[in-house]
């Protein structure tokens, strides 16, 4: 009798979880993707803090795991991407540096503002405000992937004193090789817009080359995150305006003449977003700079290739430059 008894109040909790969490769900479906980016997160042994850095609340993971002299790298994601995008390669350097992976104001968890500028010069002037506060006195390696590698670059030339080392990963900014994602960019679209299963498709297959790293997105997961990509519709065309149509699209690439820090540029021969070409563009006007290029990945190193990119981050900072 006591057994039947404890078996129906088990069965009666279930239930009444699994009717608060479908509560939840359906004020907030969304919910379920950030719930995997929580699994993510503690599988890459990563916490979450929140910040007040000017105008914008910003939400980052960071790890403390590393020797408390060690340097702080500071981690910059790209155009539709999120703090969740660095996870491959932090928890391969989390125990030897201390991470700090914003979602950048305006991406992610962290506070958009109507109408703000998000563009490279607004977003490298916060960033600069985020370093000085967030990572302290310690030397600072700032990467920067994609649009994050534009606005590091920027960074990087405009606030030498807060960035002491650099990593530009796929990055934006310079005027590459014409490519399909390049011309669409120019001509008003946005390659990377979301709003149905085959939007999908297509931008999954434009930023990975190597299928074993594409993420898996089942139902109904993928569904939320379409309807999440829908409302964000307006707010990437705003940004690509900014960062892909504007007088300041090639700034990253023209001011980083001014880069004297020791610079890793990192790219991935298969890249159809950022053409390859790049990487000889901004080698040009950073001739200190190392030069690495991946075989067998596309716009997504970080994630296609997180050990090679750990590699040459480690040596970026441990020598100054890759070998």
């Amino acid at each position: 009798m006591r057994a039947s008894r404890a078996i129906l109040a088990a069965a009666f909790v279930a239930a009444a979880l699994l009717l608060v969490l479908g509560i939840l769900v359906w004020r907030d479906p969304y919910r379920v993707v950030r719930a995997d980016y929580v699994r993510q997160r503690l599988a890459a042994g990563l916490s979450t803090a929140r910040v007040e850095v000017g105008d914008h609340r910003w939400v980052y993971a960071y790890s403390d795991a590393a020797p408390g002299d060690a340097p702080t790298v500071v981690m910059l994601h790209g155009f539709t991407g999120s703090k969740e995008n660095w996870y491959p390669l932090a928890k391969r350097l989390r125990k030897q540096y201390r991470l700090l992976i914003p979602d950048l104001p305006g991406w992610g968890e962290s506070l958009r503002r109507s109408g703000a500028d998000y563009g490279f010069v607004a977003q490298s002037a916060r960033i600069a405000q985020f370093i000085e506060q967030v990572a302290g006195d310690r030397s600072v390696v700032l990467l920067g992937h994609s649009m994050g590698g534009g606005i590091a670059a920027l960074t990087a030339a405009r606030h030498p004193r807060e960035v002491a080392r650099l990593g530009l990963l796929d990055a934006a900014g310079v005027r590459f090789k014409d490519n399909r994602f390049g011309e669409q960019v120019l001509a008003g679209g946005n390659p990377f817009a979301v709003s149905d299963p085959a939007s999908l498709q297509s931008y999954l297959d434009t930023v990975f080359f190597d299928a074993r790293a594409k993420p898996w997105i089942p139902w109904p997961v993928d569904g939320i995150y379409i309807a999440r990509r829908r409302r964000d519709a307006a707010f990437e065309q705003a940004v690509l305006d900014k960062i892909g149509r504007s007088d300041e699209r090639f700034l990253p690439g023209d001011e980083s003449v001014a880069i004297r820090q020791p610079t890793l540029l990192l790219w991935c021969r298969q890249d159809a977003v950022i053409d390859a070409s790049a990487l000889d563009l901004y080698a040009q006007k950073i001739p200190q700079a190392s030069r690495v290029l991946l075989n067998g990945c596309g716009h997504m190193s970080l994630m296609e290739q997180p050990g090679a990119v750990a590699q040459a981050v480690t040596m970026l900072i441990e020598r100054g430059q890759p070998r």
